[in-house]
């Protein structure tokens, strides 16, 4: 006895593999689905941007141990400075080194001077 396969079922198989194939190029290009490397590098960014926003307050804490004067005379220091210097101004001062640490970061530098930039900005404008 034979079996009989109906005629539907080889363009139905075919075009469900090829729909398969179809959703998942389009899934990946519209970044539905994501794959492990991409997700490990996600990660890495967040985790790197959480420990850039616990650092800097630090760093800006330290900028305010200064004196008065001191602080002036650094901020119009670093308003003139490009902004590809900024962060080794912050990082030659010290303000970037964390308690404890024996070399200053240069993230949490640019993102310190950055931040002073802004208060200062705030507090005269």
């Amino acid at each position: 006895m034979k079996t009989r396969v109906p005629s539907w079922t080889k363009p139905a198989v075919l075009g469900g593999i090829v729909g398969a194939i179809a959703i998942s190029i389009f899934a990946f290009q519209a970044e539905w689905v994501v794959s492990k490397g991409d997700a490990l590098m996600q990660a890495e960014r967040q985790a790197n941007q959480e420990v850039l926003s616990a650092l800097t307050p630090i760093c800006v804490t330290q900028f305010r141990t200064l004196p008065e004067s001191k602080k002036r005379t650094h901020l119009a220091s670093l308003k003139g400075k490009d902004a590809w210097d900024k962060g080794t101004y912050v990082q030659e001062h010290g303000w970037a080194t964390m308690p404890g640490s024996a070399s200053p970061n240069t993230d949490v530098a640019s993102a310190c001077a950055e931040a002073l930039l802004d208060k200062a900005g705030n507090e005269t404008g």
